[in-house]
């Protein structure tokens, strides 16, 4: 049953924890890490080079503080000179929780929407896929732009939102991945109810922690194996033929 977590953040794990995820796991056959930043992107690339299995894509997380100017010239000539490292672009997005706790502006979340812009268009020119952080409300805005830019190749990484939305993503062949909560939690389950298997992957969003059978535990890729039991019970299909099908959607997606 070999696996793909289609989205981690390993750069926030340490030498050590890396270095274990890969040589205690014979299940994992890649893992897409995605970046916050330009420093995020950098220790992603040198963890790229030192294991074949890491996938690194780069790009800037939008639940912190917008960057300067300056920053922002900074990261994109940096993944202009590394096109060719990079799986695809991400993680980027829209602030859906900061602005949820109204620390982001209207101002503000219009520039949070010029940045997300520029990387969907980049993501175009230099036709690679591109990791979304959009939920509930902000998945249409993103949509729009998406649309926009035709860009098809969308991957919506632990999507949450509405049926017309869904559709909407549907229609356009998107693709979603859902994290270890889906075996605690009703309302992913019922997304993956409604979502075809042929557009899901899984991922674990880690170090992010999990509750459930999950609370209290590091997050491990391994964890993944508990999903797969999940959506084969939600899709009447056996735990082999749903990691067959996650393993080449991902593959496929990501052309790893």
């Amino acid at each position: 049953m070999k696996m793909i977590d289609a989205h981690i953040h390993l750069d926030q794990y340490k030498d050590e924890e890396v270095r274990l995820i890969l040589d205690n796991s014979i299940l994992i056959d890649s893992l897409v890490t995605v970046s916050n930043n330009i420093e995020s992107c950098k220790r992603n690339l040198q963890l790229s080079k030192q294991y074949s299995k890491i996938k690194p894509a780069f790009g800037f997380h939008p639940e912190q503080n917008l960057p300067s100017e300056q920053e922002m010239t900074d990261l994109l000539d940096w993944m202009n000179r590394h096109q060719t490292d990079m799986i695809a672009v991400g993680e980027v997005g829209l602030p859906y929780y900061l602005s949820r706790d109204q620390k982001v502006s209207i101002s503000q979340k219009g520039r949070y929407l010029e940045i997300l812009e520029t990387f969907i268009s980049l993501a175009k020119e230099w036709d690679k896929p591109i990791v979304l952080h959009a939920v509930y409300d902000d998945a249409p805005l993103v949509c729009r732009l998406l649309e926009k830019h035709s860009v098809t190749k969308a991957h919506f990484h632990w999507f949450k939102g509405d049926e017309p939305t869904i559709s909407r993503m549907l229609e356009n062949g998107y693709y979603i991945s859902v994290t270890p909560e889906i075996v605690y939690k009703d309302k992913i389950q019922k997304i993956v109810h409604q979502y075809p298997l042929d557009l899901l992957m899984i991922e674990t969003d880690g170090p992010w922690p999990f509750e459930g059978p999950f609370i209290g535990k590091r997050t491990q890729p391994i964890m993944m194996r508990e999903s797969i039991a999940t959506i084969a019970k939600i899709k009447s299909l056996s735990e082999t033929e749903v990691s067959k099908r996650l393993l080449h959607n991902t593959k496929g997606f990501y052309m790893i």
